[in-house]
């Protein structure tokens, strides 16, 4: 299998730089995997396509301010990092630029001094490479007084893909309305649809909503740089469930009810879940997870699936394919670039059902 499979044209006029003002205002496309026809509708017809009973998965993660610009403490040099996950106390792991001038044992100063003033002052963050990985990403023990969190919320700004240009002046729009638990490096962007009266009116007419938490990280950004996809290998993201969730998934399953994934991180929680306890009771649990999910994959829990559109090559559409086959998504990738659909992270939505 190769990445070429799942390459198409996108015209770079269709990557959404912005998000819309009303959430709920972008188009849905919704593709039905039995027999590859395809809709074109709006996003809040989603509940035409959700019945009582079904239970809808959304990744409760929270986006960090995990970009922060800073200095070489020797040379002064402009230094740029984005936090990817927390490993343990106050090491991260972080890719930085440039990374071929950060080594192990370079010592990054962040905020503390003005650029007007000649006088030097005590960074108020201070980061040390202790090892490098690949791609750029390092290993960074920080030293501070204070609280890492507050200090990361004044000097950080959030982490919105290279591709997007535009600069987003309200934080919250790059969150989801139900984004609890801090540690995502990326958002997870199905979820930008929903507002909070729309889950409201989605519970009302018979959808449980079950929250699961899968903290985005370096797979996000990392490309396929293999022809071979099964070569390919995903990077570690942490994940959580709760007692009340293991529940509803139980409940969706002894009743017979769809488990419908609300992005393709809640559907790699949902599918790590079902591997972890196959067809036994889904128990509350957190782990790492690196599982990659492509065509031949057999599905255990996702049922449905709501999701962004997706960049050519990319893991996403490779996931989306085994769901809904090759051939039927990227026909439908196909006609969403001919009917000019906003794709990825601020872009409109697909519903394969």
């Amino acid at each position: 299998m190769n990445v070429s499979d799942y390459d198409f044209e996108l015209p770079e006029r269709l990557i959404a730089q912005t998000p819309l003002s009303d959430r709920t205002a972008s188009r849905l496309l919704v593709l039905h995997r039995d027999n590859g026809a395809v809709e074109h509708r709006s996003f809040r017809d989603l509940k035409e396509y959700l019945q009582p009973g079904d239970t809808l998965v959304l990744n409760d993660t929270k986006v960090i301010p995990a970009r922060l610009f800073g200095t070489k403490a020797d040379t002064g040099a402009k230094v740029e990092l984005l936090l990817l996950k927390n490993v343990e106390g106050d090491v991260w792991e972080a890719l930085v630029r440039p990374g071929k001038k950060i080594r192990k044992g370079t010592t990054l100063s962040f905020g503390g001094s003005d650029p007007e003033s000649s006088e030097k002052m005590k960074p108020l963050l201070t980061a040390t490479v202790e090892e490098e990985g690949e791609m750029g990403a390092r290993l960074i023990r920080f030293a501070y007084e204070g609280i890492f969190n507050e200090l990361l919320d004044r000097l950080g700004e959030m982490p919105l893909p290279p591709y997007i240009k535009e600069r987003l002046d309200d934080r919250d729009r790059y969150q989801t309305v139900y984004a609890r638990h801090e540690g995502s490096a990326a958002a997870p962007t199905a979820g930008l649809h929903f507002t909070d009266g729309f889950l409201e009116e989605l519970a009302a007419w018979g959808v449980r909503i079950c929250r699961v938490t899968l903290h985005v990280g370096l797979g996000t950004f990392r490309p396929v740089a293999v022809e071979n996809v099964l070569e390919h290998r995903m990077h570690e993201e942490w994940y959580s469930v709760s007692p009340e969730s293991a529940e509803l998934l139980n409940r969706a399953r002894s009743e017979g009810g769809r488990v419908v994934a609300v992005g393709t991180t809640s559907a790699r929680t949902l599918e790590t879940i079902g591997g972890r306890f196959g067809d036994g009771k889904i128990e509350a649990c957190s782990g790492w997870t690196d599982i990659f999910i492509y065509p031949g994959y057999a599905f255990r829990l996702v049922s449905a699936l709501l999701t962004n559109f997706h960049l050519p090559k990319s893991t996403l559409v490779m996931l989306v394919s085994a769901l809904a086959g090759r051939e039927a998504t990227l026909s439908a990738y196909r006609e969403a670039v001919g009917r000019e659909y906003r794709f990825f992270s601020f872009g409109d939505a697909m519903f394969i059902t």
